[in-house]
């Protein structure tokens, strides 16, 4: 790949980032990419995205709440016109995966 392409592909994964960083966990009231519930974004071609990623417990009752959340959110990035959400169970999720702002708002130590 081109270092242009490869910048291009970056940014596109930033931008995807920041709009994922507007879904909202319903239960804790912090973002997902903050809860460290985002594991991957993947670009499958140009126009196409994979984001896998997990939930706090397997069996969550928001699962389906979330992943409409993720699908307007990227409805704000123009060059994606699919995205796929993959639920995803390994590694399991734990408080460490989270970002110091959530550890903050949730009184995580």
């Amino acid at each position: 790949m081109e270092p242009t392409n490869e910048n291009q592909t970056e940014e596109l994964k930033g931008r995807i980032m920041t709009a994922l960083e507007k879904v909202i966990d319903p239960e804790l009231n912090i973002d997902i990419v903050n809860l460290g519930l985002v594991y991957a974004v993947e670009l499958i071609d140009e126009n196409c995205c994979v984001i896998k990623l997990t939930l706090t417990t397997m069996g969550c009752p928001l699962a389906d709440t979330i992943t409409s959340d993720i699908m307007a959110a990227m409805q704000s990035i123009s060059e994606i016109t699919s995205t796929e959400v993959k639920l995803v169970w390994y590694p399991a999720w734990d408080t460490s995966k989270m970002s110091r702002y959530a550890r903050i708002s949730l009184g995580v130590r």
